[in-house]
């Protein structure tokens, strides 16, 4: 192949690249152009967001657990992450250092799939973002950018930079690679995304053997080191399921003795009254009392303590249960044993 027929390449595939490119720019453009979504203080903070990934990520869930532990790691890690996703994007777009750009875009799209592949409530949103992504930015480093890009133009200003090794594999024209070479990497790479296509789509969704399943539908919360030390019922929820468009909405919570009857409750009222004596949140998604209820949005970890004296006299095997406004209810077992 020639360069003509690699201008020709990259100028089939412009629609991909110009609409990949602003799916990336745009995250830019809407977090500090039309809103400001960087800021920790307001509504709509993209690192309360990035924790919604932490349930279900796949590979980098120790990275995402560490920055929403941290929350000035994650204020950095977001201010750099959507710095680099407005880079990429516009270059990508303008077609500038195309194989470059499409490089980080391939790298992008790979974290937001393993990160968030899992979610979409509709549809397999997230995942079908991530995989495009995946795919296109492997097709345009092979394409480069074609006759509509600024690499094509610095190729007719300076006719060396279409036999110069570096800007063949940073930018545009043909790749310094013999057939064969190329035949295999285009085979190899297209087999390795394929089968990265069907593992997520199996391991998120279900979607090529088995049953179907969906994350995000239905709001799930576990709850671990549930016990009664002294005067204080203390136990952690993890909202690890369901959409993150909306929390789950703690209307109860009860402990019950062997027979059934209930020997500590609090209401939807006491919940929405919870202060921070009750609420111990590990992550940037907070777990808070709203105006009818205890808030879990999607991703958040936070002990519960609730202290009465009621728990000094207990001894036995106990039922906690926790009560979601939809009519779901969540329980785990207790054994309280007398030193």
């Amino acid at each position: 192949m020639n360069n003509q027929t690699y201008s020709y390449a990259g100028m089939f595939t412009t629609a991909l690249r110009w609409v990949a490119g602003w799916t990336y720019f745009s995250a830019f453009w809407r977090r500090l152009i039309l809103e400001n979504k960087l800021n920790p203080d307001e509504a709509g903070y993209i690192g309360e967001k990035f924790n919604h990934f932490l349930p279900n990520a796949l590979g980098i869930k120790p990275i995402i657990e560490h920055l929403v532990s941290n929350p000035e790691s994650l204020w950095w890690a977001m201010i750099s992450f959507t710095i680099i996703e407005g880079i990429v994007g516009l270059l990508f777009i303008l077609g500038v250092f195309t194989r470059l750009m499409s490089i980080g875009v391939f790298s992008l799209a790979l974290g937001i799939l393993l990160g968030s592949g899992w979610l979409g409530t509709t549809c397999l949103d997230e995942w079908q973002i991530g995989v495009l992504g995946v795919a296109s930015g492997f097709t345009i480093f092979l394409s480069g950018g074609g006759k509509y890009s600024f690499d094509e133009y610095f190729i007719r200003k300076n006719k060396s930079f279409a036999s110069t090794k570096w800007f063949q594999f940073l930018g545009s024209g043909m790749l310094p690679l013999t057939e064969k070479v190329l035949n295999q990497t285009v085979l190899v790479g297209a087999i390795f995304i394929f089968g990265l296509t069907l593992f997520t789509n199996q391991y998120f969704h279900g979607g090529v053997y088995g049953t179907l399943h969906n994350l995000s539908v239905r709001p799930h919360v576990s709850i671990s080191n549930a016990k009664i030390q002294n005067d204080t019922l203390s136990f952690i929820v993890f909202r690890d399921e369901g959409a993150d468009v909306y929390g789950s909405f703690l209307i109860g919570i009860k402990l019950m003795d062997e027979n059934g009857n209930t020997v500590f409750e609090q209401t939807q009222t006491q919940l929405s009254q919870l202060t921070s004596a009750h609420i111990k949140n590990e992550y940037v998604a907070k777990v808070k009392p709203g105006k009818h209820s205890l808030i879990l949005p999607l991703g958040a970890k936070a002990s519960l303590n609730f202290k009465e004296t009621i728990f000094t006299t207990l001894e036995g095997k106990y039922t906690l249960e926790l009560l979601d406004i939809s009519g779901v209810k969540w329980q785990e077992k207790i054994t309280v044993i007398k030193n």
